[in-house]
This record gives structure tokens, C-alpha cells and sequence, in this order.
């Protein structure tokens, strides 16, 4: 540091000694902002060692900020998904596996789900707002650019709706699709993308199993969160009447959805469901029922806990990068105080304090941990607003750990630049000048 310091602070009177606690507030404002000064002329004079400990300080808050922020995003893009789902009072009747080898025994005399069910399954109910059956199977599909294996669903025409599957371009399954079992499908939007090099697929024909078939709409890009999404981005949609008719001859479904009008209405709708299952599979009890809101809610639970998991182990990489700028602000303190001892001695001879070169140190580690945290911040918010498109409502710095990595900084600078101050103040003008 340069001896312009010196001058700074104010000479005692003849015969008194030099009270610090007299200084006017401008006096006292003057020396602080000349403190801060001369840091930055002590960190431009040092340039590698000052940029090693800048760059740790720097990465630590970075990480603080960009990882708070992320987290956030993530949650909120998460939280989107499992909210996309609609699985909210909605049960889902399966094919149940057995178990045992009696069990193996008694399904082997039902048929299984299958599209003949569905009258019986079906029958309108005051509790159930839809019924929602659904069938696939992953199928050779031909298209001009060549042949490749994909998944054939097979939905009715209000499956979109309630399943929140909404239309990007063209149109979704009709009533009329239905009853006149149509050679019509609807495309997800992965597989749109795909589809024909990447060109507008819509009023084009593939062929599944020797059926041609109009492509009428693509499906609206969405965030995969469940196997039947991801079959939907992936696969190919067609009115579940031509799918029995055309693609699969045993009629097997892999489930009916049901949407419940009320959540209360749960255990009587299940209990409705079995019976009438049982009703049509020779009194065979072999499908189960699956409460979809209890599975997200357990789903979205265990989310929970892999991200405060990962919150943990991502802090604490930061906190023990912030650990290590710390360090390397004492070193820096450290060699800071060497270098400038018989300044040091030379400013309490004139009349500094003990004080004064206490605070001149502690705020030179600041100056330090401020421009280390400076920089980190504007890398994190760049990187921030670069990831920004990625996320449903964009990513903001969150506000939360910007100040948590700048107080972490800054307490750390006040710890690690303490001994240091210390070692200064208490140093005898004598033996420093000696």
C-alpha cells in the first residue's frame, strides 16, 4: 500500500494524544473511503495474487446464486408438470398381475380388460364425470422416409381434454372420428418433429400394419412427467374403435381412467368399478384400482426430498469454495501485513491508532470479499438470464441467495481478515520502523 494513506490520518495535537473518537463524521467518511481506496490500489499492485483469491471468492458466490436460482426454476418447472398431469380426482382401473399361482389360475379364466368391456365399465354414474379407456402397442410404422417401430394409442375423442393433452396445429380426435372409426391420427409433438424431415406432418399419410392413416393435428409440446405422457409425445393417437378394428385383434386395453366429480366419491366409485369388473369377468377379480392424485402426491413428495438432498450436497461445494476464498483472504492479509510493516509503524508514529489500522485492515479483506462477490454476481445473473428460456417462468437471481452468498463472503472476509488486523494494530511503531 501506498504511504498516501498516512496523510490521511490526522496528527495529534501537541501534548495530547490522538483520540479517535473526536474525528468529525466527514473526517471519519474520508478515512474510510481513502481505506477503501487504497485496498483497490493494493489489489491493482498485487495482480496475480489478488486475481487467485478474487477468482475463488468469485466462484463461490457464482455458485451460491446460480444454484439458488436454478432450484428455483426447477421446482417451478416441476411443480408445472406434476400440475399438467391432471391426475386430480382421477382413478385408473388396470390389468392386475398375479401374484400367486392360484391367482394365476382364476385370471387365466377371464378374458382380461378389454374393449368389450367397456358398455358395462362405462355405464354412467352420477360420481364420474368421464371415462377414459386406453390401449397401445408399439407398432412397425412406414412413412416415405422410411420404417421405424412406434407407439399406437388408442384414446376416445374427449381423451385430450381431461388428460390435458392440448392440440399444437391441425385437430384433435372427433366424436364423429369415433363412430365412424376413422383411419385419422394425432401425432405428439416429438414425434411430429421427427416425422417426414422435420417438415409439417398434418393432411400427411403414414401406414401402421398395412392401414393408411391421415395424420389430422400434432399434440402440443409438454413436459414429460409419466410413461403415458411420454408414450403420448412419442407415439401416434388414433380413435380407439379403429384401433381394435385395425391394429390389435385381442381388444386388449391398458386401462380406463376415471374422473371422479369429487374426491369423497373415491372409495364408492372404486368399489363400483370392481363390482362391475368382476361383473364381466366370471366374478375373476383381476384388475385393481389406482388412486392417480395419491400416486403424484407421493411422486411430487419424493421429488421433494431428492431436491433438498441436492440442495444440501450443492451448498455445501459452494460453501467450501467460499471457504477456501476465505483462506486465501487471509493469505493475501497475511503477506499484505508483511509487506507493509514499516508503513504500518510509520502511521501509528504519526499518530494512527490502534483503531484506525484495525479498521484499515478489516476493510481492505472487505474491499476484497466485495469485488470477489461483485463479480461472482454478474457472472451468476448472466448465466441466469441465459438459462432463462429453458424454464416456464423464466429465472430470476434469487434474491434469497445472493444475500446469503454475499453475507457468507463478506462474514468470511471479516473472520479470515481479522487476525491479520489484529497482528497490524497491535504492532510497536519501533519495531516496525526498526
Amino acid at each position: 500500500m501506498s504511504s498516501e494513506a498516512a496523510s490521511v490520518s490526522p496528527l495529534p495535537a501537541a501534548g495530547s494524544p490522538s483520540v479517535p473518537g473526536r474525528l468529525s463524521f466527514p473526517a471519519h467518511l474520508a478515512l474510510y473511503g481513502e481505506v477503501v481506496r487504497t485496498g483497490f490500489i493494493e489489489l491493482w499492485a498485487h495482480k496475480l495474487r489478488s486475481l487467485l483469491t478474487l477468482t475463488l471468492l468469485m466462484l463461490g458466490v457464482f455458485a451460491l446464486v446460480v444454484m439458488t436460482s436454478v432450484l428455483d426454476g426447477v421446482m417451478d418447472k416441476v411443480g408445472t408438470g406434476f400440475a399438467g398431469m391432471s391426475w386430480d380426482g382421477t382413478i385408473m382401473v388396470a390389468p392386475k398381475s398375479p401374484e400367486t399361482t392360484e391367482e394365476q389360475k382364476r385370471f387365466a379364466m377371464s378374458p382380461g380388460l378389454r374393449y368389450e368391456d367397456l358398455p358395462r365399465l362405462t355405464a354412467p354414474h352420477p360420481r364420474v364425470l368421464a371415462f377414459l379407456p386406453r390401449a397401445q402397442k408399439r407398432s412397425a410404422v412406414r412413412t416415405p422416409g422410411g420404417s421405424e417401430r412406434m407407439w399406437i394409442v388408442g384414446v376416445s375423442h374427449d381423451y385430450a381434454q381431461w388428460m390435458n393433452r392440448p392440440i399444437g396445429i391441425g385437430r384433435g380426435l372427433t366424436q364423429d372420428d369415433q363412430r365412424r372409426r376413422s383411419t385419422v391420427a394425432v401425432v405428439g409433438a416429438t414425434l411430429g418433429s421427427k416425422l417426414f424431415g422435420g417438415s409439417d406432418p398434418v393432411g400427411r399419410d403414414i401406414t401402421v400394419e398395412g392401414q393408411r392413416f391421415r395424420i389430422v393435428g400434432i399434440l402440443a409440446a409438454g413436459q414429460i412427467f409419466s410413461d403415458e405422457n411420454y408414450y403420448d409425445a412419442n407415439g401416434i393417437l388414433v380413435p380407439i374403435e379403429t384401433y381394435v378394428d385395425r391394429i390389435d385383434p385381442d381388444h386388449k386395453l391398458a386401462h380406463v381412467a376415471v374422473k371422479l366429480a369429487s374426491k369423497k366419491d373415491l372409495a364408492e366409485v372404486s368399489a363400483t368399478m370392481i363390482g362391475r369388473a368382476k361383473q364381466a369377468h366370471h366374478n375373476i377379480e383381476d384388475v385393481e384400482i389406482t388412486d392417480l392424485a395419491e400416486e403424484l402426491a407421493r411422486s411430487y413428495q419424493n421429488f421433494l426430498d431428492q431436491m433438498r438432498g441436492w440442495t444440501i450436497v450443492l451448498m455445501s461445494l459452494a460453501a467450501t469454495v467460499l471457504l477456501v476464498g476465505g483462506v486465501g483472504v487471509l493469505s493475501v492479509m497475511l503477506i499484505s501485513f508483511s509487506d507493509r510493516r514499516y508503513e504500518i509503524g510509520l502511521r501509528k508514529a504519526m499518530g494512527a491508532s490502534d483503531h484506525e489500522v484495525f479498521i484499515q485492515f478489516i476493510l481492505e479483506a472487505l474491499v476484497l470479499a466485495s469485488v470477489g462477490a461483485l463479480a461472482g454476481t454478474l457472472a451468476g445473473a448472466a448465466l441466469c438470464q441465459a438459462l432463462s428460456p429453458k424454464f416456464p417462468y423464466g429465472l430470476i437471481v434469487n434474491p434469497v441467495g445472493l444475500l446469503i452468498a454475499w453475507a457468507t463472503a463478506l462474514a468470511l472476509a471479516l473472520v479470515f481478515g481479522m487476525y491479520p488486523a489484529v497482528r497490524a494494530s497491535r504492532l510497536s511503531p519501533m519495531e516496525a520502523m526498526r
